[in-house]
């Protein structure tokens, strides 16, 4: 058999196409920031990550552009070789200290950066303990490390503790969960893991992607949330999130941090995160720790949203804080259809389907930015509401729906 057949056999993409409801890949003409140019089109954007509304940020691009002068455009090799640059070592002293951790180490993505961790810490001796709504990159790292991987159900304490009771105690282990879950905003049920790491001797990690520059007095993320910094062992994160860059981190004991930045494979052969992004990075760092309000206007905007969405009847995922607010459109081509008339009508959001959710459970993942307006948000609400309240309920009326509107 032809090994690119099934290149040929995949027709998803040129069905949706032909459909006319393709949702991915627009491309921006502007800026990240609450409102975009995106094909010719003003879109209010509630479909980004830029939870702290740095990404243009003055400073953060001035810093950028002051590292690009200083360093060149990259570092043309690993941090383990040629690639480390000072702005490198100050970054991983001040996140460090900043997450209250001894040591820090950075990589060159936040999905290489759970490759990285989890393939070096983890071995085929060891088991890994994964919510089954964990980032796909902790799946692909638990992989990599060959160790036996056990899945628990969703934020499910009593079956983890399950699991754990019923693994061998002679091998090493590690609990592994998102501290805010990217699809559902769910907070992570952190008190009762670390107290289950403790009870069956199994360490800690959080992935805080989503958590860091959201959760927390000073925005330090889930662990300070719930006032457990010095319990968690291993902190994950991202800069191109709150951070407004590219690339991850690791915070950790010193002796833990060491040892990965000798022994994982995805750190020590690959290149270093630019000049730029390191530097980026840092100022958004700064900015995060000398404007401490912005994370809490980031859960004030959320919760305006989940207030004016609830209202106009729309069913959404209500049970966190987070800025992450998904909403249910239930089938697919209803989910593609509205992510589509949304985006006609200037509000740019994201699809969330199958596999991502369970057949008949699609949503619309709305996401939001600590300098969105309270004004800019009305004006999506009403659009929100006004294409999913006149839309039909399933896929058939929606078919024919859209035929009939495109005939």
């Amino acid at each position: 058999m032809d090994l690119f057949k099934k290149c040929d056999d995949f027709k998803t993409v040129d069905e949706a196409k032909a459909q006319g409801v393709y949702p991915y890949f627009h491309a921006l003409e502007s800026k990240q920031d609450i409102v975009v140019s995106m094909e010719g089109r003003r879109e209010i954007m509630i479909g980004s990550n830029n939870y702290l509304g740095l990404t243009g940020d003055q400073r953060v691009i001035d810093a950028g552009v002051a590292a690009m002068k200083e360093f060149g455009s990259g570092v043309s090799g690993s941090r383990f070789l040629n690639g480390t640059l000072t702005t490198h070592v100050i970054l991983e002293k001040e996140l460090a200290e900043f997450l209250h951790k001894e040591a820090c180490v950075t990589f060159s993505t936040g999905f290489q950066t759970n490759l990285g961790i989890i393939s070096a810490i983890a071995g085929r001796n060891d088991l890994i303990f994964s919510d089954k709504e964990n980032h796909a990159s902790i799946y692909d790292g638990a992989k990599l490390s060959y160790a036996k991987l056990v899945r628990f159900e969703h934020n499910d304490m009593a079956d983890l503790e399950q699991q754990l009771k019923n693994s061998d105690p002679d091998k090493g282990k590690l609990i592994v969960t998102d501290g805010v879950f990217s699809m559902s905003g769910d907070i992570a049920n952190l008190p009762e893991i670390v107290r289950l790491g403790k009870k069956y001797g199994a360490r800690v990690m959080v992935d805080d992607a989503h958590g860091f520059g959201v959760l927390g007095a000073t925005g330090r993320g889930t662990a300070e949330y719930f006032g457990l910094e010095k319990e968690v062992d291993i902190i994950m994160g991202t800069f191109s999130k709150s951070l407004a860059s590219l690339g991850g981190y690791m915070a950790a004991d010193e002796k833990i941090v060491d040892y990965v930045k000798h022994k994982s494979r995805p750190f020590i052969f690959c290149a270093a995160i630019t000049p730029a992004n390191a530097a980026t990075a840092l100022e958004a760092l700064r900015i995060l720790k000398k404007e401490p309000e912005r994370p809490k206007a980031l859960l004030e905007i959320a919760a305006y949203m989940r207030k004016g969405l609830k209202a106009k009847g729309l069913n959404i995922v209500e049970h966190s804080i987070v800025p992450i607010i998904p909403i249910y459109t239930y089938t697919m081509f209803r989910t593609l259809v509205a992510c589509k008339e949304l985006f006609e009508r200037g509000v740019y959001v994201n699809p969330v389907l199958p596999p991502a959710t369970p057949e008949g459970e699609c949503l619309i993942r709305t996401s939001y930015t600590s300098t969105h307006t309270k004004e800019l948000m009305d004006e999506a609400i009403e659009i929100i509401s006004d294409v999913l309240n006149n839309l039909p309920k399933t896929d058939e009326e929606v078919m024919a729906y859209w035929a009939a509107k495109h005939e």
